[in-house]
């Protein structure tokens, strides 16, 4: 733009979004379009950042541009901030570009003093009205700008309404708050050592200050962390006239949804309260009614409500959350922006709009997150089982949630990360919650509604939340909730239904989640873009038919020694490991080959007509024996307890696997070494799987079998192998009389040499698949078991790592090398096929990167299939263009 720092509403628009923020964006342009807003300017995003990088320090001239546009706006007004007669109060908000609801702070009605409530108080002729905002002013800035905890003003609030023996705020009378104020100030002096400040511009000053501080809040940086937004966008600050819900029966104040947020059904979604101010609706104090009520208390601001939401709906052609305000019969809205959704409405939603006409379906594809999908893909609770609930509170985000009760945020964390399912049951949620509610399962409050902070959030983590729990009484305190005569502890399970807001004591058991005709649909939109094909990593024939059912066009990793591990199977391998002849360990070979067949006959079966990409052994053999540790204390009480027989196995076990033992076996004897060192183990497997596929054929079915050759490093090691897969295999099918079975070997790219070496290996390949997870191990030089328990998270809370690089593609490093390792191998082979099946394959951000170096398929597991799918279209519609090779 033009350098400044501050804009007048009537100056932006919503393309000014990055310098304006999403608030003040939204409410610039429905002022250009003839929506009822209040007037005021924004200090730009700009502003905050250069505060930031000067240590807090504010840009030279921006003081100076505020208070010009204080000036202007007095002048437009006809009011004069903190003035004894028209006085101008303004709010002072946040509002960042990427909406993060509830997690910076606001401060309201700043321009109030004892003077200006008098003032306030004649020209409104309602004292109450003026001595309640000037409480609430009391109450915000003493909390965001000076520290004091809020607890200390919610503490007061209550001893004077338990004195006066009311239940609600609007029970108080004007004196009632008049001495609330005197209450509130003298809480701020006893806290902070010093008065309130009354001068009204430094108060706006340092409201400013205090707003661009709370972008580094912690709830602010967990919530960025949560969603993947950067930290160095800062927020915009909106200065902005105040307008007033708490004027009495003919003002209000609310939130809604030009859909059902919950769902994404056509109806109108929100809530609101008579008399309030806006951070009532969405604190959860008091209960908010449904907003079609609204329409027989204030009929004409109704009216005038239901058409604007009709207007920004059809503008901005996507659902829309609104902030409103009716002040004496007259509708103001405070914001508007792209309404944050469960991934079901999200779905529904884009199909409708589609169906309406309102956009095109690539439009509907990108606004889709896919990471949202796995939300519907979580179970639901059985409808055959449910037992009696315990209570019913709103049903504010759909899903069912089963965990031990817990009470405090904190808690939630810490048992959350530890791996512990937790359901975090709170009075009402505050925005400093929010690492609480992201470890939790699911979220349950006594207070609050459909627009409480809890339940939005919840809605979008995709969180089952039931809110507004009237019943339930809880004493953080003693660790209990009580309804009725029931009381359960933090010792104590509960299970959550979202979808109805019922609430049931212990766990009850779910089902899967259910497959809708908007997923579908949606899906099918996504495979008509994409082009990268996408797999399923699949171990067994329910885990196939699983993923075939979620989309996948076939099996790009399945992991044989999985099937080892089995309860029936592992003595077997392990009398294979302790053979101390060939015959021994032969024989061990011949037992577990009919198992392993028929597993593979049971993936075979699954994805007829679809490839299977079949890894041999890949772990090193001491995997599958006891634990060292276990083995020689084992072996010490059975020489205590003189028992020969026993100990004889025992210790020849204990000394194959110190035999086996290596310092480093991730880069030991494992892969490819391991089937060179014994080849009778691929040549079993190999056996197994063209014995599997052949059977398969022989019901009528099309198996596409390919067989992939882990951890090579050296041309060599993959042309040896391959000699034996193709001898065995062509073996089998000599002796079966086929001919026309066809099956291909690859091998999997995880070693840097590898990649370095590509055009050699491909020679002797059919395939590659990347394996990512051992690639970026070997590559960045880090273990990940080791990483993730130890440095890799405050490395990624210092921001020396963009994203942990296990999940998310290290694209600059191992994307770079998966790129040369696919240069390298079509020069000698440009028909090599060429996937990935590491855990990055289910990764939106990896797959960007996939598809643009040019894959053909990622392999993911079967959960992350459609995410995978949505994630390969948006690949092509919002990534950098790439000829399809």
């Amino acid at each position: 733009m033009d350098g400044r720092y501050v804009y007048d509403l009537s100056e932006g628009n919503a393309e000014m979004k990055a310098l304006l923020g999403g608030k003040g964006a939204g409410v610039a342009e429905m002022k250009r379009i003839g929506v009822p807003v209040p007037d005021g300017f924004t200090v730009t995003t700009s502003a905050c950042v250069a505060a930031m990088r000067n240590g807090g320090t504010w840009p030279e001239r921006l003081w100076d541009e505020i208070q010009a546009h204080l000036s202007t706006l007095e002048r437009r007004t006809g009011r004069t901030l903190g003035a004894a007669e028209r006085p101008l109060l303004v709010s002072v908000r946040s509002g960042a570009v990427l909406s993060m609801p509830g997690m910076m702070d606001t401060i309201l009605n700043l321009g109030i003093s004892d003077e200006s409530a008098e003032g306030l108080a004649a020209e409104s002729n309602d004292p109450r009205f003026a001595w309640d905002s000037y409480r609430r002013f009391v109450q915000m800035y003493g909390e965001v700008v000076e520290g004091v905890p809020g607890q200390v003003f919610e503490d007061e609030l209550t001893a004077l309404k338990n004195r006066r023996g009311v239940t609600q705020d609007t029970g108080l009378t004007a004196d009632d708050l008049k001495e609330l104020v005197a209450t509130f100030r003298r809480a701020v002096r006893l806290s902070t050592g010093h008065e309130l400040p009354t001068e009204p511009r430094e108060q706006l000053r340092r409201a400013v200050d205090a707003v661009f501080g709370s972008w580094n809040s912690p709830r602010a940086k967990v919530y960025r962390g949560l969603n993947d937004i950067p930290d160095d966008l800062g927020t915009a600050v909106n200065v902005m006239q105040m307008v007033f819900g708490n004027k009495g029966d003919t003002s209000a104040t609310g939130v809604c949804f030009t859909r059902n947020p919950a769902t994404g059904a056509r109806e109108r979604y929100g809530e609101f309260l008579v008399d309030a101010q806006g951070e009532d609706v969405v604190a959860g104090i008091r209960t908010p009614r449904r907003l079609p009520e609204l329409e027989s208390v204030l009929p004409y601001a109704y009216a005038q409500l239901m058409a604007t939401m009709d207007q920004l709906e059809h503008h901005y052609k996507d659902m829309q959350d609104i902030e409103f305000t009716v002040e004496d019969g007259t509708l103001f809205l405070l914001q508007v922006r792209t309404g944050k959704r469960t991934a079901a409405a999200a779905l529904k939603v884009a199909r409708d709009l589609v169906a309406e006409g309102e956009i095109d379906k690539e439009t509907a594809l990108r606004r889709i997150d896919p990471a949202q999908l796995d939300q519907v893909l979580h179970p639901a609770l059985d409808p055959t089982q449910a037992g009696t609930p315990l209570t019913r509170g709103l049903n504010a985000s759909p899903g069912a949630a089963v965990g031990r009760i817990v009470f405090d945020a904190d808690t939630a964390a810490e048992r959350g990360k530890a791996g512990e399912a937790v359901v975090l049951v709170r009075w009402e949620t505050t925005p400093d919650d929010i690492h609480g509610v992201a470890a939790a399962q699911g979220v349950l409050t006594a207070h609050g509604g459909m627009t409480s902070h809890a339940a939005v959030v919840a809605r979008g983590m995709g969180k089952p939340c039931v809110a507004g729990a009237g019943e339930l009484r809880i004493d953080v305190d003693a660790h209990t909730m009580t309804v009725g005569d029931t009381v359960l502890t933090d010792a104590d399970t509960l299970t959550l239904d979202g979808t109805t807001g019922a609430v049931y004591p212990g766990a009850l058991p779910l089902v899967p989640p259910q497959i809708t005709d908007d997923f579908s649909t949606v899906l099918g939109w996504a495979d008509e873009v994409r082009r990268l094909g996408v797999r399923a990593n699949a171990d067994t024939g329910e885990e196939a038919t699983k993923a075939r059912e979620l989309g996948a066009e076939g099996v790009g990793l399945c992991r044989t020694e999985h099937m080892f591990m089995a309860t029936d199977r592992l003595p077997v391998v392990q009398r294979m490991i302790l053979a101390d002849t060939t015959d021994a360990r032969q024989a061990a070979l011949d037992e577990l080959l009919p198992m392993q067949q028929a597993d593979f006959e049971e993936i075979f079966t699954a994805m007829t007509g679809l490839p299977v990409a079949v890894r041999l052994i890949d772990p090193p053999l001491h995997e599958f024996l006891p634990d060292l540790v276990e083995q020689s204390l084992l072996v010490q009480r059975l020489e205590a307890d003189d028992a020969p027989a026993e100990l004889e196995r025992a210790r020849a076990l204990l000394d194959r696997i110190l035999r086996l033992s290596e310092a480093n076996p991730m880069l030991g004897t494992r892969g490819v070494r391991l089937l060179l060192l014994h080849p009778e183990i691929g040549v079993m497997q190999t056996r197994a799987i063209i014995r599997a596929a052949l059977a398969v054929r022989r019901r009528g079915l099309d198996p596409r079998v390919e067989i992939m050759v882990p951890l090579v490093g050296f041309a060599e090691e993959l042309r040896r192998m391959r000699e034996i897969i193709v001898a065995t295999a062509d073996d089998e099918l000599a002796s079966a009389g086929v001919t026309d079975l066809r099956y291909t070997v690859g091998t999997m790219i995880e070693l840097p040499r590898a990649v370095l070496t590509a055009d050699e290996i491909a020679e002797h390949a059919d395939f590659f698949s990347f394996g990512t997870n051992d690639l970026s191990q070997t590559a960045i030089g880090i273990s990940r078991d080791d990483a993730e328990g130890s440095f890799l998270v405050p490395y990624l809370e210092a921001g020396i790592v963009p994203a942990n690089p296990f999940a998310s593609l290290d694209a600059d490093g191992v994307g770079e090398l998966v790129r040369i390792g696919v240069e390298r191998g079509l020069r000698t082979r440009p028909d090599l096929e060429i996937g990935i099946c590491g855990e990055h394959g289910g990764d939106p951000a990896s797959i960007i990167v996939f598809d643009g170096i040019g894959l053909d398929y990622v392999s993911c597991s079967p959960y992350r299939v459609p995410i995978a799918r949505l994630a390969a279209a948006r690949a092509r519609l919002t990534g950098p263009a790439y000829d399809d090779r």
